[in-house]
């Protein structure tokens, strides 16, 4: 029984110590695992930075490569053209074409409304622009018209389809000095200088290109805020017999943009009119005579003299998701010799249609009222009841972008002729086809 006994608690001595040393080499085991999946883990990690690395560099490589051979079809191109078309690649040149639809209804002077007028009218226009050098540049360009008005390039089509005069409409110059970044001086036949709050027509037809000296400077206050000043010495009307008729003219704003449309803009302009007192209208040499709501002196000239303050104001932000701006200009001519001084405009403009993007869409709308000697009249807005002063009403304005490069263009008057005591109304809507290139 003690053998027994002996041999069983032998036994299990030996199992016991048999165990002990498996669950050594498990531990061991279990350690090595552990181990081998720590590192790896770590290799994991590294092939994961170096597959990335080796992406980014393939990507820069790639892009380099595409950019060499871009440049190098480039040079190509440049190379393949012959030394007498080598010009070609600094003359841009645009141009559009509008095809009008115009009708207007008005009171007579015993309050009676006149038969409409229908008439079918085009404007084309064509524009060189060319780079002189790094510092020059010259514009030209070319428009239809009637007549030489200075404020509208429309052409009617009648006379038992008779050909069609061009005019020269712009040719100048234009200087911007790398010295002096921000500013632009230009010379000539040049496109108005002059910032228009909301591009408003209160003094200047937007197809009105004056003539003469003008420069434009602007600089940065901040990252915000931007300072812009215009100025100019302009040749309204030169004569042999008589002093020249001269307009003189200093203009300053502020911008401050705090978005995307988001701005508030506020500025001044002053406009001085030289030897304009007393002389004939100014229009009579082109055609017409009837000093477009101005008043005249006995002797059939200019009773007074045109001295302008211009104030004007724009804020621009998003209503809802659609940019919108509201605009207002004042202006007064402060030598008139009466109270009949002062004009003013305010106006909206909601969306914006863009030349890219066909179904986009824009509308505005605008009022105003200018005295009878507020502004020099036949300058201003041509569809406005004639660009006559003396009047006061509304304006709604559409627009529809059809395709590229094509929109539909609505616009319709609901106006005021304040020459007499009975306020004639006068009522015309415009629907245009316009083109561009």
């Amino acid at each position: 029984m003690r053998q027994m006994t002996l041999v069983i608690v032998g036994t299990l001595l030996v199992l016991s110590q048999a165990s002990a040393a498996k669950a050594d080499e498990i531990g061991e085991l279990r350690e090595l695992i552990q181990k081998q999946a720590e590192q790896l883990q770590l290799l994991q990690k590294r092939l994961d930075e170096l597959e990335a690395k080796q992406k980014q560099q393939t990507q820069e490589v790639q892009k380099k490569v595409e950019q060499e051979v871009a440049d190098a079809v480039k040079d190509k191109q440049v190379s393949a053209l012959p030394d007498s078309l080598k010009w070609a690649e600094k003359v841009k040149v645009s141009g559009d074409l509008r095809y009008r639809q115009d009708h207007i209804d008005q009171q007579d002077s015993t309050g009676s409304w006149e038969n409409g007028v229908y008439r079918h009218r085009i404007r084309g226009r064509l524009k060189v622009d060319a780079k002189v050098n790094d510092t020059f540049d010259l514009g030209f360009r070319v428009a239809s018209g009637n007549d030489r008005s200075p404020i509208t390039t429309n052409q009617d089509l009648e006379d038992a389809f008779s050909k069609k005069e061009l005019w020269l409409d712009q040719a100048y110059f234009n200087w911007h000095p790398a010295s002096v970044e921000g500013l632009n001086v230009t010379g000539g036949k040049i496109n108005n200088p002059f910032y228009k709050a909301g591009k408003n027509q209160l003094i200047w037809d937007s197809d009105l290109n004056p003539e003469g000296i003008a420069a434009q400077y602007s600089t940065p206050l901040n990252d915000t805020d931007q300072l812009f000043f215009n100025g100019g010495g302009l040749w309204v009307d030169e004569s042999s017999s008589v002093a020249d008729i001269s307009l003189w003219a200093a203009q300053t704003y502020w911008k401050r943009t705090i978005g995307n449309p988001d701005h508030v803009l506020a500025g001044a302009t002053y406009y001085d009119y030289g030897n304009i007192e007393s002389s004939p209208d100014l229009r009579s040499t082109w055609g017409s005579s009837n000093f477009y709501g101005n008043t005249t002196n006995a002797a059939g000239g200019y009773r007074d003299d045109f001295n302008i303050v211009e104030l004007f104001g724009e804020y621009g932000f998003k209503c809802g998701s659609l940019p919108t701006a509201l605009f207002a200009s004042w202006v007064r001519n402060i030598v008139a010799t009466t109270s009949e001084d002062t004009g003013w405009l305010i106006g909206t403009r909601f969306n914006k249609a863009k030349d890219d993007d066909p179904g986009s869409w824009e509308c505005g709308y605008d009022y105003r009222e200018t005295d009878a000697d507020a502004v020099v009249g036949g300058f201003q807005e041509s569809d406005h009841l004639g660009a006559q002063t003396n009047s006061k009403g509304h304006r709604f304005v559409f627009r529809y972008q059809l395709a590229r490069n094509l929109y539909w263009y609505a616009t319709y008057y609901l106006l005021e002729d304040t020459r007499t005591s009975s306020d004639l109304d006068y009522r015309r809507f415009m629907g245009d086809l316009v083109f561009k290139f």
